[in-house]
């Protein structure tokens, strides 16, 4: 499949691949793909929804790299001397980093709740009440976006300076991406149109009423910018010759930490990323609507994809192996 049959394929798709907005690919340091659907430009931006965790994973492993935490294991509520532990909670106090970055840290309840920590004033506290519980650390994998909003809270508190302006003055700005600006309006309405809305965005990232941005979803990026990320991955943690995010960390954030189950495909995770395969150097930060960073090592590829939502769309990583890859091979 060479460029132009990718883009009829994505065009004329009535399944999976029909809401693909943006696919660009960085292979050995270069421009092998840059093509859009949708009326969408290269430079445009959307909401990447879960593909932020993996934005926030680079964050704090720079926050490490530069003394303001003093390791992954340092534990969360030290962070949070101010805020009131509920009277009988205990396993809050044993709650660390590490346990957030490999969704291994505990909550109570059954499912996430959306609904209180979305309409408080402050998205990082309000998921503090549900941090813990009963049942202490096991270890156990639970997959919770409202958990990762901790640490941005963790970072702001350990830096002194908003999460958003961290991340522009560490990331974005030194790898030559635009600068985000905060999404303030958190009203419901405003909070269901950032999710489903289908028409580009600004660079922008979505944040509570204190100006912390959400740290499990709603960053809005383009393809390019993904692509870009995942080229430092791939580089190690280098962009132009400049250090952006220590190599000892890179390694410890996609070195597999647990194993998960069939719904997630029986891939391995890092501190937010993912390993597809138990024997192949691929990795990847994925979200809903199949919005990646897609970084194959053995290929010294990287790849960015955007689409517009669509439901029960997780993983793409098989189309690009099967489809994109192709089409850089014949573009290099």
């Amino acid at each position: 499949m060479n460029k132009e049959q990718l883009h009829r394929y994505i065009s004329e798709s009535t399944g999976n691949e029909s809401n693909i907005c943006q696919i660009y690919a960085i292979k050995e340091n270069g421009v092998a793909l840059d093509d859009c659907w949708h009326g969408f430009k290269t430079l445009d931006a959307m909401n990447v929804n879960s593909v932020t965790k993996g934005v926030m994973a680079l964050l704090a492993g720079i926050a490490l790299d530069k003394g303001f935490i003093e390791s992954v294991d340092q534990k969360v509520m030290d962070f949070f001397p101010d805020y009131s532990v509920k009277r009988g909670e205990k396993t809050i106090y044993d709650v660390t980093i590490r346990h957030l970055l490999t969704m291994t840290a505990p909550y109570k309840g059954k499912s996430e709740p959306w609904k209180k920590v979305c309409t408080s004033q402050s998205f990082t506290y309000a998921i503090l009440d549900y941090l813990g519980g009963r049942n202490g650390i096991t270890g156990e994998f639970r997959y919770a976006t409202l958990g990762i909003q901790i640490l941005a809270g963790i970072i702001e508190k350990a830096t002194g300076e908003k999460c958003i302006d961290f991340a522009n003055n560490n990331l974005f700005e030194p790898l030559g991406l635009p600068k985000r600006i905060p999404h303030g309006d958190s009203s419901k309405e405003d909070q269901f149109d950032f999710f489903m809305n289908k028409n580009p965005r600004k660079y922008e990232w979505y944040a509570d009423p204190q100006g912390t941005v959400t740290a499990g979803w709603e960053l809005c990026m383009s393809a390019k910018d993904m692509a870009v990320i995942g080229s430092l991955v791939l580089n190690g943690g280098t962009c132009n010759g400049k250090r952006i995010i220590s190599e000892e960390y890179l390694k410890d954030m996609l070195t597999p930490h647990i194993k998960l189950g069939e719904r997630f495909g029986f891939m391995n995770y890092g501190y937010l990323w993912y390993k597809p395969y138990n024997n192949k150097d691929v990795y990847a930060a994925i979200g809903d609507s199949g919005n990646i960073i897609y970084v194959n090592k053995e290929e010294n590829v990287s790849v960015g994809m955007t689409g517009t939502f669509k439901p029960r769309i997780f993983d793409r990583v098989d189309f690009i192996e099967k489809k994109v890859l192709s089409v850089i091979e014949c573009t290099v």
